[in-house]
């Protein structure tokens, strides 16, 4: 088990701005003019980036270690769900033919489950993760 959240790196640049970047997604970069903005940017920076490398169905890798430094940045909430399911569907290695007639659906309705674009019901992709012996559990932290 793991968090849903990505380690990054907030420096001030000369400007007194919040320069953010992710160590695990090296082409994404986001800024703030205070701390509170910079966090609100990289919560949408991360999603976006997540969103690109799985429309381009590419690996999108599971989150590093903190470190000294570094402040975690929470997956959107509206992407938590497709990733989860994007990994264990890359992890177990079944199709998303094979996924479909388990849960007994079209093909395209998991494509669609799949689509960081596409707007699912979080019930069919919690259903989909336990088609595959997988569950997304929700947690409630500080966000100081």
């Amino acid at each position: 088990m793991f968090t849903f959240a990505y380690p990054a790196v907030f420096k001030r640049d000369e400007d007194k701005r919040f320069i953010v970047s992710f160590p695990d997604f090296p082409t994404a970069h986001t800024d703030g003019a205070d701390a509170n903005e910079a966090m609100e940017e990289a919560i949408d920076c991360l999603g976006s980036s997540i969103a690109f490398c799985m429309a381009d169905r590419s690996d999108v890798p599971k989150p590093s270690r903190l470190k000294r430094g570094q402040k975690l940045v929470p997956v959107p909430l509206w992407i938590v769900g497709k990733l989860a399911l994007y990994w264990a569907v890359r992890e177990i290695g079944i199709s998303q033919s094979e996924l479909a007639r388990r849960l007994n659906v079209r093909e395209t309705v998991v494509r669609r489950m799949l689509d960081p674009n596409h707007d699912t019901r979080q019930e069919k992709i919690q259903a989909a993760l336990e088609a595959l012996g997988r569950r997304v559990v929700m947690a409630y932290d500080d966000a100081a």
